[in-house]
């Protein structure tokens, strides 16, 4: 058996049920969001990693490369990545299979984009982009291993709670990944 570090965590599952009633705050100077057509599993992999490293994101860390590829080909699955001045400052990626449900798989910034200014503005650009579509409802869960402005920031864009769980998470030592204070 693999050995393993326990993480308890508290997931958050939040929807939107309408589409924003305000505009889109002024995206900050230099930044442009672009949808990757086909990614590839190595540039996918550098903006899961970095992204969600201070955050214990492991589950795609121990997908295999084919099963990935694959996935990031799947209809209805898109990734959109933030540059500012030409550099990839974050990303999110969405689930649409679920039709008419959208879901926010992935959201975040590169650790020193954060604090900048360009979370709620890249955020509303998920949100705006998928209710453009009409769906039903948009969808996405967080929990207390992700950024602690995280949960407040989804629930400032207008997402509500649904459910909240408490989960065990056998995250495998291989991946070197370090533990969040918050959560040890």
């Amino acid at each position: 058996m693999e050995p393993v570090t326990k993480v308890a965590v508290r997931v958050s599952f939040l929807r939107l049920d309408h589409g924003p009633a305000t505009p889109a705050p002024p995206f900050p100077e230099n930044g442009q969001v672009v949808t990757l057509k086909t990614p590839s599993v190595t540039y996918y992999r550098f903006l899961y990693d970095t992204v969600g490293a201070d955050y214990l994101w492991w589950l795609r860390r121990v997908t295999p490369d084919d099963e990935l590829a694959q996935y990031l080909q799947t209809p209805g699955i898109s990734v959109h990545v933030l540059y500012v001045g030409g550099e990839p400052a974050g990303f999110y990626e969405l689930d649409a299979r679920p039709w008419p449900v959208v879901n926010l798989s992935y959201f975040g910034l590169m650790p020193h984009f954060i604090g900048r200014g360009f979370g709620g503005p890249f955020l509303r650009n998920a949100i705006d982009l998928v209710w453009r579509h009409q769906p039903r409802t948009m969808t996405l869960n967080t929990c207390t291993a992700d950024h602690p402005r995280a949960l407040p920031g989804y629930l400032a864009a207008g997402f509500s709670t649904y459910r909240e769980i408490d989960e065990i998470w056998d995250v495998p030592r291989r991946l070197g990944m370090t533990i969040p204070a918050r959560l040890r």
